[in-house]
């Protein structure tokens, strides 16, 4: 039986760090799912099928890697993947109590659904897709934490209609 991983999130837009999981978690699962949520809570700045296609370029050449999108409850997408465990990062303390949280209900909603937390690398470990945004919509310099066609796509985004 394949041990398969679930790796959620927004991914709005896909940054190093999410991509250091990524890799990370395909040396633990024998397959991984990303599975993009649309999350209209966090509004966020790229359409799902965006981020889908940002996530599809990021990782190209990946194996054992699918990318999907989802809606509804985490817990029934990754059974209906086969998933055994969801795989999320934590940065900071911060992140730790809201995703204790969630993963003591996922837990709750369906036991046999685990859930695995992966620190980034260090050189990730301040970053996130909203810290990005912040600083690519000042015109700040964001070259090392998202590919080159992802700062493309934000600045597009960000800068329509400035001269």
């Amino acid at each position: 039986m394949k041990k398969i991983g679930v790796y959620p999130g927004t991914f709005d837009p896909v940054t190093y760090g999410h991509i250091d999981i990524i890799k990370r978690s395909l040396k633990i699962f024998d397959k991984v799912i990303l599975a993009v949520a649309p999350n209209p809570q966090k509004a966020p700045l790229f359409n799902i099928v965006e981020r889908v296609s940002m996530v599809q370029e990021a990782t190209r050449g990946l194996k054992n890697l699918q990318i999907e999108q989802f809606d509804g409850l985490l817990v029934d997408f990754a059974k209906r993947q086969g998933g055994i465990a969801v795989i999320r990062g934590l940065r900071a303390v911060s992140d730790f109590e809201y995703e204790l949280q969630i993963a003591l209900m996922n837990r709750k909603l369906d036991a046999e659904v685990e859930t695995v937390f992966m620190m980034p690398s260090q050189e990730y470990i301040y970053l996130t897709s909203s810290l990005v945004k912040a600083v690519a919509s000042y015109g700040g310099e964001i070259k090392d934490f998202v590919p080159d066609f992802v700062l493309k796509k934000l600045k597009e985004k960000l800068w329509k209609g400035h001269p």
